[in-house]
């Protein structure tokens, strides 16, 4: 027998890394071909991330992204640049998907009702007979329920699918969808089209109750597109905000009124009889008329460059005006034929299966997709009808709502485990590209839709192939790799159309009625509710009122007033006959005779994350009017609960002035650029240069910042920032390295808000240095404060030491023995950087302008013998509107020296003297002079 010899350190390494790649289930590579390899390369070393194109869906619409993968493992989502859907950014939704994936509650098998575990062949046996007796009828039984469909390759199965079974009929459903708009275009142009604005081009922007910059599938494009075009101060423009609540756009608004969501309707028909429309006069609050008129007067003196946008809460009677008001305007839209659908093909609503079930017509029915039992309107009763359907299927992520329901449960693969295509809202198509064989018995749609028409099932990369290999041409092949690596096909973005001369349409007669009405919104963190078990998002603030792990009923402080109700009360909503429980929050900007309430909390079989959170919003709505629940009437329980937030209110005087610098347009010329003078006085050693030829500094862009939340996740999924739980974020124990700050100077009934994100300010003269007896907290030559996690010993000094807060303790092992719920998974602690040390209990963590990601660019550069390149923290890649800024300032000419001069620019607190390498560009506003900022 040889004798043994020790493992050398690259071949520990390498049996690590397999170790923990198949802890995580079977990470490994798909057999199907996927860019950038099939085989790995021998120069391909262990450790070193790989970036596959591919497309994340959020209600069916596409954003590219670049899914980094280690040793098989992926890791983090970054945007794809090429993509007209992401621009090389991200969203939270986005962001968190990679948690989603490793998801310890997703379904691993199929599931039987009475039975309990199961397999496919036993649901192939199972599913024969019904699909017989619908076979036998030419389809009459089947009905199919799915989500937006945008994919071309499931279009062409469902295409299939109806044509073989012509009674056979399909329903779509969209917790959040865009009937109202659509419903709109067809009464204006007698035909359903998708209108996408031109906010790079439209300088005069009215917005009523439209959230353009809010959560959403098009939320990175369009906020890209309106911030691009603000900085150059010659468009600047004015943006005008008609809102219910504060939203996202409505912060960013050079003007903003508060509104009744009945009351909005008026104010667009003050806009189209400025332009001529003689519909009758309105009647409004004098205050709310000057808006309009105010609004209007600006619109039409920019006609060209003017542009009106309605929420999709709104009637589509006022879609159908807008768009009159809109060719008045000669505004900035393009319009084409919605991507989403079959073409030729108008899919049955919710409504319809309901009347169906009522019949006992449904033999089969197959939900794939979606859970449509937890986000249909409460009126339907979903649940209780699908239980007359002689044979139900569902398939989705997990064993929720819907799939108790039915008799039979399916795994589905994630979209980072399965090949498909899925269109973006503008319709180009990205292919989607798995980068690990599925961790579960999981199927894709497109290997489970066979199955319903009698085939065995096919390989999801075989039918994605198949739709494209016409288009492809003699290289297919060679198409199909450059397709993989750019993550789009071009040249498949809709053709721009001409609508035509829209309709006036004259607004319908409505009331406010009786009793409160609430406005139910998508919410800003967990959407739909489909992301109710992830929790980077339930521990995600809320971008207004930074709330987490729950939602809550606001309302504005007149309207709490006169109910006698304070923040924390917990109230029965009723209306309808339905009602729930929910607690109270006052926010600022919220209308008289409003409550405003976010959709997907209140989750029974979310999973252990997500299982009762908060209260269910879906309870109050009717299928009637989904968006808008009229006659609420509000009764005070004897409860109390803690509204969890991850910022209080606090109002000092005269100090957001100070913190959060806003210069009115008009001023810009006489500004001076601020916190980059000499040194103060100071205690402190000086700061003696970046000794290694580099000094790093970060500058924010304030006016740009949309407070979306994305650089938070992905500084989350980055960093290994772990989740502590609402119980310790009871306490104040948040763990998040970068919060966003909003800072308001006006009044509860007018806000002037905005964003401030903080991160390290990676001071030169940093107050956390010279009070850590053990050096933990020390410089280096290139102006980085560092944290030494084995050195800390968890004094806490530091941070009680800094003034901007941005230290956090880890009072438990959050991520290293002691995690929250579910997440101490071995799937969870498969996502984790493998280049960022998780941190023990007993350590001060903070940003670190992700080191890691320089010092992969200082060995890179130092094996090329070249100079180190641009290097981008996690943060600013994220960011979708690039208000995060980093660089160099020790390189000559670089761009964050030249920010630092910019007249907007000042430090946080420069008062203190603490020299940070972290500056801010102030937020510009342009008011209209003859307008009165909103004081009711």
């Amino acid at each position: 027998m040889p004798p043994l010899t020790p493992l050398s350190r690259r071949d520990a390494l390498r049996l690590l890394g397999a170790g923990i790649t198949l802890a995580a289930g079977g990470c490994s590579k798909p057999v199907e071909t996927i860019v950038p390899y099939v085989r790995s390369p021998e120069e391909l070393l262990p450790g070193v991330p790989v970036r596959y194109a591919t497309a994340l869906s959020l209600s069916g619409w596409a954003r590219g992204v670049h899914a980094i993968a280690v040793d098989g493992r992926p890791i983090k989502i970054e945007g794809n640049p090429l993509h007209p859907g992401s621009l090389g950014a991200t969203d939270v939704f986005a962001e968190a998907a990679i948690l989603d994936l490793y998801d310890p509650d997703r379904s691993r098998t199929v599931t039987e009702r009475v039975n309990g575990i199961a397999s496919w062949d036993m649901f192939e046996r199972a599913l024969n007979g019904p699909l017989a007796m619908v076979r036998g009828a030419r389809g009459r039984g089947l009905h199919l329920v799915t989500g937006r469909v945008t994919s071309p390759t499931l279009a062409r199965q469902i295409d299939l699918l109806l044509g073989q079974l012509p009674e056979a009929v399909w329903h779509l459903h969209e917790a959040v969808d865009e009937d109202n708009a659509e419903r709109g275009a067809e009464r204006a142009f007698g035909r359903r089209l998708r209108a996408l604005p031109r906010l790079d081009r439209a300088e005069t922007i009215l917005c009523v109750g439209a959230d353009p910059l809010g959560p959403g599938p098009d939320q990175i494009r369009l906020s890209n597109a309106l911030i691009g075009r603000r900085r150059d101060t010659a468009r600047f423009g004015r943006l005008y905000v008609a809102e219910a609540a504060l939203t996202l756009t409505g912060v960013k608004a050079d003007a903003r009124r508060a509104v009744h969501p009945f009351d909005q309707p008026a104010i667009l028909t003050i806009v189209a009889n400025a332009l001529g429309a003689g519909l009758p006069a309105p009647a409004l609050s004098e205050a709310t008329r000057l808006f309009a008129q105010a609004a209007a007067d600006d619109l039409k003196a920019q006609q060209g460059r003017a542009l009106v946008l309605v929420g999709g809460a709104l009637a589509p009677e006022c879609h159908a005006l807008a768009h009159w008001i809109n060719a008045r305007l000669r505004a900035p839209v393009d319009f084409i034929l919605p991507p989403e659908g079959i073409e030729g093909r108008r899919p049955a609503s919710l409504l319809d299966l309901a009347d169906a079930l009522d019949r006992g017509d449904v033999t089969c029915l197959a939900i794939l997709g979606g859970d449509p039992v937890a986000t249909a309107p409460a009126d339907l009763d979903l649940a209780k009808r699908i239980g007359r359907a002689r044979f139900s299927v569902h398939a989705g992520l997990h064993g929720h709502e819907t799939a108790s329901a039915t008799h039979w449960h399916l795994p589905l693969t994630h979209e980072l485990e399965s090949w498909s295509d899925l269109r973006a809202t503008d319709g180009t198509v990205s292919l989607v590209q798995p980068l690990l064989r599925p961790l579960y018995d999981g199927r894709s749609l497109h290997e489970i839709l066979p199955l319903f028409s009698g085939r065995t099932a096919t390989a999801g990369y075989a039918l994605v192939r198949e739709t494209w290999r016409e288009r492809g041409g003699a290289d297919f092949e060679g198409w199909w790799r450059r397709g993989l690596h750019d993550g789009l096909i071009e040249g498949t973005a809709a053709a721009i159309l001409d609508p035509g001369e829209p309709r006036l349409i004259a607004l319908p007669d409505g009331g406010r009625g009786e009793g409160l009405t609430v406005e139910l919104r998508p919410d800003p963190c967990l959407w739909d509710g489909r992301f109710a078990n992830n929790a980077w998002l339930q521990e995600c603030p809320k971008p207004i009122s930074k709330q987490v792990w729950g939602n809550a009923l606001a309302l504005s402080r007149a309207e709490a007033g006169r109910r006698g109700l304070e923040a924390g009360d917990v109230v029965r909503a009723s209306a309808g006959g339905r009602s729930i429980e929910v607690p109270v929050v006052i926010e600022s900007g919220v209308a008289e005779g409003v409550g405003v309430l976010t959709l997907g909390y209140g989750r029974e079989r979310a999973g252990a994350i997500g299982n009762g959170i908060g209260a269910n919003a879906y309870a109050l709505a009717s299928a009637a009017s989904p968006w808008l629940v009229t006659g609420v009437d509000l009764a005070k329980s004897d409860r109390t609960e803690t509204i969890l937030r991850t910022q209080n209110y606090v109002e000092i005087e005269g100090e957001t002035k100070k913190l959060y610098r806003q210069i009115d347009l008009a001023a810009l010329a006489s500004a001076e650029p601020k916190g980059v003078g000499a040194a103060q006085p100071s205690l402190l050693a000086p700061w003696k240069g970046d000794a290694d030829g580099h000094a790093w500094a970060m500058v924010i862009d304030t006016d740009a910042c949309i407070g979306c939340n994305a650089c938070v996740v992905a500084c989350q999924s980055e960093n290994n920032v772990p989740v502590v739980g609402p119980e310790e974020i009871a306490r104040g124990r948040m763990m998040h390295w970068l919060r966003i700050d909003i800072y308001d100077e006006g009044s509860p009934e007018a806000p002037r808000a905005g964003f401030q994100p903080v991160p390290c300010m990676h001071c030169e003269h940093a107050p956390c240095e010279p009070v850590c007896p053990v050096a933990a907290s020390v410089h280096d030559g290139e102006g980085l404060n560092l944290q030494v996690y084995n050195r800390c010993v968890g004094t806490r000094f530091c941070e009680a030491n800094c003034p901007y807060k941005v230290r956090r303790f880890n009072f438990f092992g959050y991520a290293d023995g002691q995690p929250y719920a579910n997440l101490g998974a071995e799937s969870v602690k498969a996502q984790r950087n493998p280049n960022v040390t998780v941190r023990a209990r007993g350590v001060m963590e903070k940003c670190t302008y992700c080191i890691q990601r320089i010092a992969t660019e200082r060995q890179a550069a130092a094996r090329d013998g070249r100079e180190m390149e641009a290097v981008a923290t996690a943060c600013q890649s994220a960011c979708p509107t690039r208000a995060i800024h980093f660089g160099d300032l020790a390189k000559p000419g670089s761009a964050i020296a030249q920010m630092r001069q910019d007249p907007r620019h000042y430090a946080l607190m420069e008062e203190l003297n603490t020299r940070p390498r972290t500056t801010y560009l102030a937020n510009l506003r342009a008011p209209n002079p003859d307008l009165k900022e909103d004081r009711s």
